[in-house]
């Protein structure tokens, strides 16, 4: 976690750095002193700044240098908090208090008092700065720190080479979070035969210990009843070293007395040369260990391979070594480092075993026992095929398996043949594609050889080749065993490989690609363009998938499974491992339910846990308690996880590499609760005042952090909430979304040592180490004011608030707090709220949604000179006080509330009330909103309430407006309203609410539609505006609310080319036909639609064509008591996942869908929802 500590470091340093350069140009608020003082720290800062891009490459993990990294980090924060103070001073000139007499003008102003703690600053920069010097964390080269890189000491590295060095330190990268334990590795293969390297860093000091600890186990001495120790001899004489094998195996293996143990020694110490050969032949059938002492060159190891079988019966050879380039060549060309023991910073005992640094994510996110085809057990691949598809169904992945075989089929016929497929560590690629790889065996006719080869690094192009070859030609064991005789004495596997994959239809799947010069590599010698194979490369890398293929639609993200899969999968696996586990009637266990939960939907997580408590009896619910409450702790220190640790692996090693300014955004999904659904808009803008988002030279802080949260969607960080198919703008769109569980509870257990976070939950007691930057009350907290009272909040910068809100949760001593998140609190009064805007002067983020209680703002509002994002909606406010528009830095204001917004549901509520479209009632804003020329967000206000034609005209002026809700729109005001907003190129998202008696308004007018990718048209609409495809191609979402959709306006629609969401609700009885006809012919429409939601005032017949709406995943109906709907062609929507029906089903409808929806080849659900 070194690494995101010194993420988030820079991310504060760049913004300390960039306040005080603005600071030093604002001469007019400065004396000369702090601007002297200021251009010092600026100066220190871009040293500091330096460093910390120089740390993370040196994969700083020294405690010192985290100690300095923590202490920058600290003091960027309190110069960013006093800069920024220093720059929201009042402007008004006080120089009227210079003549006052001294006892009169005695008091301290705030101008005074920032340039007293800038130069306090200053020191402590100094201070900082010269413990750089004073403990020699950079060097004079400024290259490498000196005693910060744990490394082997200069001798060391003169022995093992320059090259073996660079080597070392790569692999031993992720080594340095993956330890291992001796004693397990032996044990871990119970067939099949391994080698282990063991070498130190330090010579043999601690090496041999360790392994004569593990050879010496009573679990290894029960399990290898053949040992034997051997200290090698140079020059190398093979009789002494089988005499020496065959007398340890059977001094090691004898139960007698030691007396007669050792006359039988003496006796086989006169061994003859047939008691020798005779030896020799018993050996290969034993199960051994074997431990090699001081292998120095190949020439010995090869000397001695000669004499031991390898025997794949769990047998082991343990070589100690000292150098690492005998540890690696002696286990084979791909390996993985383990940290065995560090005796110091600089000298730590490694092991070297068998597969690729960071492999075994890959391996087991298969499962334990998904790694290869079973081709020992089948006689052809097509058997092999069968059996994994019957042993290992697809659990929650089935749309994902159709959908990725829609991409096979589109390489296939076109100029492409690449796909590759992406996502975390143990989230189930290699699965998905193994089962894709199967049921294209058996199902399709498309492809007449079919190859699997996992990359093995570090890489090697012919080894590559080899492989490939090999997976071609086996049907069999027997045949593999043949190929890989004819495969290694080809002379040019290469070209043989570019040579079958030109003149053959292959489906070739190349597992764990780790950089674009491996792909560069395999495309040059193998790809050609006259291929007739495709290809599916899988990676953990998006860059490197998008590298692969020619077309981005052909890259294929994976994502974590959703609740119901990750449960499904769950007991599956344990059932597996154990059919008679307990496990099975524990389904709606809350403490099982909640670790499955904390899993975060990783397959690997999944199936390692359901392993580990499918063996538990007794102790099995203890066992869920424990894990449960230490999660991580437990599986990165129980032997039992030991599958889990290349995941680790590779976590570290991606927040090592991941950008910097991601970071930070990663570390603070950790504030939001595991399971609870969080709004996108929440999360972005929350980061924009963080500062984790910034302006950069072509995008706006808001578009940043839309990219880094698309970004986390990508990795899983952040996940769709279940239930809710909303891919209206696209994932990375999505109204809402939740925190992988796993990587939450991942930075959780690490973020306190940063001193950064505190949570308040359950019963606290009294201590004064709370304290932090960011505080969040859970629900669950007592509210317990003396706990309260005793933290220190100097230095905190957000504040959450989950439940019951209570008065003293506001402290005078909370200065420099930035964010303040209501969002559903209960208990917040307009008293509170004033009260809270009083003490907290520097707030840029505030968020009352859902506070019902507040019914106005209070005017110290137009204090909050910094405030960029103000959220009201669904609070009781109707009206925004006057001094709002002194808010020059206010860039996103929601409003609105509606008319039943506290009115308690009943059992079959209206269609209005289902589809939440209750009334709504914008707010009114006052005159001089267009000085607020920072808005890009705005809604929703009422045009008819503030003003008419006047508040139009401001509206005119706020052009870089994105998204814009407005209500009391009519006939009077609709051409002033389309005239203001004409010119707003930017807008992506219009809300248009109509007036009651506004039939027809809409006709004939237009809209700025080129830049818009959201539409909502509330009202009595009984025709749409002027709309043109060509101006409507950005358009994803389509709300609408109208009388009822002529056939013109479906075609319309149905044109739309990237139309994924489309809400609709007829206040008339209608039909509802999604079937477009030209010349006879039906076209292809609605192609992108991905949500459909229907609701109706009376009834509604719903009727799909043939070639309407093919990539409709969900199909939503609102129904009352006083509406009916009838869908017909439900078959013909071929990738439909789910039919929602909310409100009052009555049993032939029910009856209808379900018959249908039996008949659909992709068997979708039904669920009804009161």
């Amino acid at each position: 976690m070194a690494d995101l500590a010194v993420g988030l470091a820079k991310s504060v340093v760049e913004g300390a750095l960039t306040k005080a350069q603005s600071a030093i140009e604002e001469d007019s608020k400065l004396r000369q002193s702090a601007q002297r003082d200021l251009v010092f720290i600026t100066g220190e800062f871009q040293m500091m700044q330096s460093f910390l891009k120089l740390a993370d490459d040196e994969r700083t993990r020294n405690i010192v240098v985290r100690t300095w990294v923590r202490q920058i980090r600290e003091l960027a924060y309190d110069v960013e908090d006093c800069i920024e103070f220093v720059l929201h001073l009042d402007k008004k000139s006080q120089w009227w208090r210079r003549l006052l007499p001294p006892f009169v003008s005695a008091a301290t102003q705030p101008l005074d008092e920032a340039i007293a703690e800038i130069r306090q600053l200053k020191i402590r920069v100094e201070d900082v700065s010269s413990r750089n010097a004073r403990y020699s964390l950079i060097s004079d080269s400024g290259s490498k720190p000196v005693v910060v890189h744990q490394q082997p000491p200069a001798a060391a590295r003169a022995a093992m080479g320059a090259t073996a060095f660079s080597m070392l330190v790569q692999a031993t990268d992720i080594a340095k979070r993956q330890y291992g334990d001796l004693t397990q590795l032996i044990n871990k293969k119970d067939d099949g035969f391994q080698v282990i390297s063991v070498w130190g860093t330090g010579g043999d000091l601690g090496t041999l210990s360790i392994v004569r600890k593990a050879y010496d186990d009573p679990e290894i001495c029960q399990n290898f009843t053949c040992r034997a120790w051997i200290k090698l001899i140079h020059p190398f004489n093979p009789h002494d070293f089988i005499r020496s094998l065959r007398v340890q195996f059977y001094a090691n293996s004898c139960t007698e007395p030691g007396s007669i143990i050792g006359v039988g020694v003496l006796k086989m110490m006169e061994a003859t040369q047939d008691d020798l050969e005779t030896f020799m032949e018993e050996f290969n059938s034993k199960k051994y260990i074997i431990v090699l002492e001081d292998v120095s060159t190949i020439v010995d190891w090869d000397a001695v391979r000669m004499f031991i079988p390898g025997s794949k019966n769990g047998s082991c050879i343990i070589v100690s070594t000292q150098q690492s380039e005998i540890a690696s060549v002696c286990v084979g060309h791909s390996y993985q480092v383990l940290e065995l023991k560090q005796f110091s910073t600089e000298h730590s005992v490694y092991a070297f075993t068998e597969g690729s640094q960071g492999d075994g994510v890959k391996a087991e996110e298969i499962s334990a026992e998904h790694e290869a085809i079973p081709d020992t057990i089948h006689t052809s691949k097509i058997d092999a095929a069968l059996g994994w598809m019957k042993k290992y169904p697809i659990t929650g992945r089935e749309s994902e398996i159709n959908e990725l075989c829609q991409y096979t089929t589109k390489a296939r016929f076109n100029s492409s043949h690449v796909i590759s497929v992406w996502g975390i560590a143990g989230v189930g690629k290699s699965t998905l594609v193994r089962n894709l790889f199967c049921n294209r065996i058996l199902k399709t006719t498309l492809f007449e050889k079919y190859g699997w080869v996992d990359v093995s690094h570090p890489f090697n192009l012919r080894d590559f080749s080899r492989s490939l070859l090999l997976d071609f030609h086996s049907e069999s064991f027997q045949a593999k065993e043949a190929a890989s005789n004819d495969t290694i004495r080809s002379k040019n596997p290469i070209q043989e490989c570019r040579d079958l994959l030109e003149k053959h239809h292959c489906l070739v799947v190349i597992d764990d690609l780790q950089s674009k010069e491996e792909w560069d590599l395999i495309k040059a010698a193998l790809l050609s363009r006259s291929s007739r194979s495709v290809i599916i490369a899988i990676t953990t890398e998006a860059s490197i998938a998008t590298c692969c293929v020619d077309k981005e639609d052909l890259v294929f993200n994976v994502k974590g499974l959703q609740a119901d899969g990750a449960v499904d999968l769950f007991h599956q696996e344990a059932n597996r491992k154990n059919s008679s586990s307990t496990l099975k009637d524990l389904k709606e266990e809350p403490k099982l339910l909640e670790l499955i939960l904390k899993c975060g939907g990783l397959p690997k997580v999944l199936v390692a846990i359901a392993g580990v408590l499918a063996k538990k009896t007794v102790t099995l619910m203890d066992t869920v308690g424990l894990t449960n409450d230490r999660f991580m702790h437990t599986l990165e220190t129980n032997p039992e996880y030991d599958s889990l640790r290349g995941l680790f692996g590779w976590m570290y090693s991606y927040f090592r590499s991941c950008p910097d300014s991601l970071k930070p955004c990663i570390f603070y999904m950790s504030l939001f609760p595991r399971g609870q659904s969080v709004r996108r808009r929440r999360v972005v803008r929350r980061w924009v005042a963080e500062g984790y988002t910034r302006d950069s030279e072509d995008k706006s802080a808001e578009q940043n952090g839309e990219m880094f949260f698309s970004k986390l969607l990508d990795l899983s960080i952040i996940q769709q909430p279940p239930q809710s198919v909303t891919t209206a703008l696209g994932d990375t769109r999505m109204i809402s979304c939740r925190v992988n569980g796993f990587i939450r509870e991942y930075i959780v257990s690490r973020r306190m040592e940063e001193n950064l976070v505190f949570e308040l939950e359950g019963c606290c007691d009294v201590t004064t180490q709370r304290t932090g930057r960011h505080l969040i009350i859970r629900e669950s907290w007592d509210r317990d004011k003396i706990v309260f009272e005793s933290m220190d909040f100097s230095r905190l910068r957000s504040l959450t608030v989950f439940g019951q809100w209570r008065q003293f949760f506001v402290s005078k001593s909370m200065k420099l707090l930035r964010v303040l998140d209501l969002e559903d609190a209960s208990g917040v009064e307009d008293a509170d709220l004033e009260r809270m805007l009083k003490l907290l002067r520097r707030l840029k983020f505030l968020s009352l949604r859902g506070c019902h209680e507040i019914h106005h703002l209070p005017s110290c509002l137009g204090d909050l000179r910094q405030l960029q994002t103000l959220d009201v909606k669904c609070t009781s406010i109707v009206k925004l006080p006057k001094n709002i528009t002194k808010l020059e830095k206010l860039q996103y204001i929601r409003t609105g509330t509606s008319l039943l917004a506290e009115q308690p549901s009943t059992p079959c509520l209206s269609v209005s009330e289902l589809c939440g479209r209750r009334p709504v009632i914008g707010i009114m804003v006052p005159r001089g909103i267009d000085k607020l020329t920072a808005l890009h967000t705005l809604g929703v206000i009422n045009i008819g309430a503030s003003g008419g034609k006047a508040i139009l005209k401001e509206l005119e002026d706020l052009t870089q407006l994105r998204k814009l809700g407005v209500s009391g729109i009519n006939k009077k005001n609709i051409e002033k309203f389309s005239s203001a907003i004409s010119g707003h190129v930017h807008l992506e998202s219009l809300s248009v609410h109509l007036d009651k008696a506004s039939q027809g308004c809409l006709a004939g007018i237009s809209l700025p539609l080129k830049a818009l990718q959201s539409l909502k048209l509330h009202g009595p609409v009984e025709k749409l505006p002027g709309l043109k495809i060509d101006q409507l191609s950005k358009l994803r979402k389509l709300d609408l609310e109208m009388n009822m959709l002529t056939k013109d306006d479906i075609k319309l629609i149905g044109g739309l080319p990237k139309l994924c969401a489309l809400r609709i609700k007829l206040l008339q009885d209608s039909k509802l036909h999604f079937c477009v006809k030209e010349n006879g012919l039906e076209l292809h429409t609605y192609r992108e639609a991905k949500v459909l939601e229907i609701a109706c005032g009376s009834s509604l017949d719903v009727t799909f064509g043939t070639n309407t709406m093919t990539s409709l995943e969900l199909l939503k109906a609102y129904c009352s008591d006083r509406s009916s709907v009838k869908f017909s062609g439900l078959k013909n929507l071929i990738v439909l996942k789910e039919v929602l029906i909310k409100g009052c089903c009555d049993d032939k409808l029910k009856e209808d869908l379900q018959s249908q929806l039996n008949d659909h080849p992709e068997k979708p659900v039904l669920k009804l929802e009161d």
